[in-house]
C-alpha cells in the first residue's frame, strides 16, 4: 500500500479485513484497488467525474457516477462498515449534510481534508495578501474546487457539537505523520475516523 497517497495509506491501514466499504469521491479507484488486494473488502465507489468512473471500471472496480451532495441519500441506513470521504469534504456544497449521510450509511466514516489553517496558508495571506497556492492546494482562487475552507479546529468543533465520536485522528506534515498537539498550525492534512452512537 506504499504507492497510495499518504492520507489514503493511513485509511487503508485501519480498514478491517473483509469489511464493506463505500469510497465517496473515489477518483480512479486507487484506494479501492488496494483495499481489495490487501484487505479483501467488498469495495464500492461513488465518483462525480465520468472519466474517473470509466478508468476505475476499466480496473474491474465497482464504481457508479454520482454526486455526494445528492446521491448518498439513495443508500439505505447501515449499508457499509466504512464510508470514506478523502479530500472531498471541502468541495461539497453542504459538507455537514454529507457528513451526516456518511455516518448514516456507514457504521464508521473516514474523512480526510487539507487543513486551511496550516502555517504556510496563514503566512501567504498575512504577507502576500493572496489566497495560497501550495502542494496540497495547487489551484488558483478562480479555478479551485474547494468552496468550504475547513481547518482541523473547525472540524473538531463541528463533530463535538454534533455528538460525533472521534475514534481516531492522524495528521500529516508533508508526507509524514505528525503529532496532534499543534496540528491546526503544523499539519497540512488531517484524517479522522468517526462514529455516531445509535442515539446520537
Amino acid at each position: 500500500m506504499t504507492a497510495l497517497r499518504p492520507d489514503l495509506a493511513i485509511i487503508a491501514r485501519h480498514v478491517v479485513a473483509h469489511s464493506r466499504v463505500l469510497d465517496v469521491g473515489c477518483g480512479t479507484g486507487d484506494l479501492m484497488a488496494a483495499l481489495q488486494a490487501h484487505r479483501h473488502v467488498d469495495a464500492r465507489g461513488l465518483e462525480i467525474d465520468a472519466g474517473n468512473v470509466a478508468a476505475a471500471m476499466a480496473r474491474g472496480l465497482s464504481v457508479v457516477q454520482g454526486d455526494a451532495d445528492v446521491d448518498l441519500s439513495a443508500y439505505p441506513d447501515g449499508s457499509f462498515d466504512y464510508a470514506i470521504l478523502s479530500q472531498t469534504l471541502q468541495t461539497a456544497r453542504a459538507p455537514h449534510v454529507v457528513l451526516d449521510e456518511l455516518l448514516r450509511i456507514g457504521r464508521q466514516a473516514f474523512v480526510s481534508f487539507p487543513n486551511f489553517a496550516h502555517w504556510r496558508v496563514r503566512l501567504s495571506l498575512l504577507w502576500g495578501g493572496r489566497m495560497p497556492v501550495t502542494r496540497l492546494l495547487p489551484e488558483r482562487w478562480y479555478d479551485t474546487p474547494n468552496i468550504h475552507h475547513v481547518t482541523i479546529d473547525d472540524f473538531r468543533a463541528h463533530v463535538l457539537q454534533c455528538g460525533i465520536t472521534v475514534e481516531g485522528a492522524w495528521f500529516l506534515r508533508g508526507d509524514r505523520q505528525t503529532g496532534g498537539g499543534a496540528a491546526n498550525l503544523l499539519a497540512e492534512h488531517a484524517v479522522f475516523l468517526l462514529s455516531r452512537n445509535k442515539g446520537g
